[in-house]
């Protein structure tokens, strides 16, 4: 396989691509636990429709499909800036996940969480082969930035909010399993995927 490096200048931020030229398809590499720039809060983006946060925002997308997430976020692929995409869909790791048009989020705040709070499994592209169960608000309302400039407000519940709120952590330097009361809690991927298979055997 042959690659290309490519890098983009945004607000002195090097964001470095690479560019498969075979495929003609571009991925980025992802960060993992133990990397800096996951423990860091990320910075505003001030022009969102320079050329590279429009490039920025496509790789990210790849990069995700290609792990088979459903949610990144710019910190992830080394670029502490505030963008996030939420991508729900089924796919190997996540076969229940609601279907959903993927959606940048640029400088995401949210506005609102309900008091009404709910458990279910989490993973990471960052904290590989490690699943949770983590304690989220069912419920929340969000406001961000469109890749096309425009502010939209708008509530999401259930499975889609859970990747909201787990993506929005990823930009103030918060891995999932910090949200754990027991840091130990957790299990290999392959164990979850056994016991994703006996409960759907039933």
């Amino acid at each position: 396989m042959h690659y290309t490096t490519i890098v983009l200048k945004y607000r002195g931020i090097a964001i470095i691509t690479r560019q498969t030229l075979m495929l003609e398809t571009r991925t980025l590499a992802i960060a993992t636990h133990d990397a800096p720039i996951l423990h860091q809060r990320a910075q505003e983006v001030v022009d969102i429709q320079v050329h590279a946060i429009q490039t920025l925002l496509d790789e990210m997308l790849t990069t995700m499909q290609a792990a088979n997430g459903v949610g990144i976020a710019a910190p992830q692929v080394f670029v502490p800036l505030r963008i996030i995409i939420v991508a729900s869909q089924p796919n190997k790791r996540y076969p229940d996940a609601p279907f959903m048009e993927p959606i940048a989020m640029i400088n995401p705040e949210i506005l609102w969480q309900s008091d009404t709070t709910c458990s279910g499994w989490e993973g990471c592209l960052s904290v590989p082969d490690t699943r949770a169960q983590v304690k989220r608000a069912e419920r929340l309302r969000i406001r961000y930035w469109t890749r096309t400039g425009e502010q939209v407000e708008a509530e999401y519940s259930g499975f889609v909010a859970r990747i909201i709120q787990h993506e929005c952590d990823h930009l103030d330097g918060i891995l999932f399993p910090e949200r754990l009361a027991d840091p130990t809690e957790t299990v290999s991927e392959a164990v979850f995927q056994q016991m994703e298979t006996m409960r759907l055997a039933h």
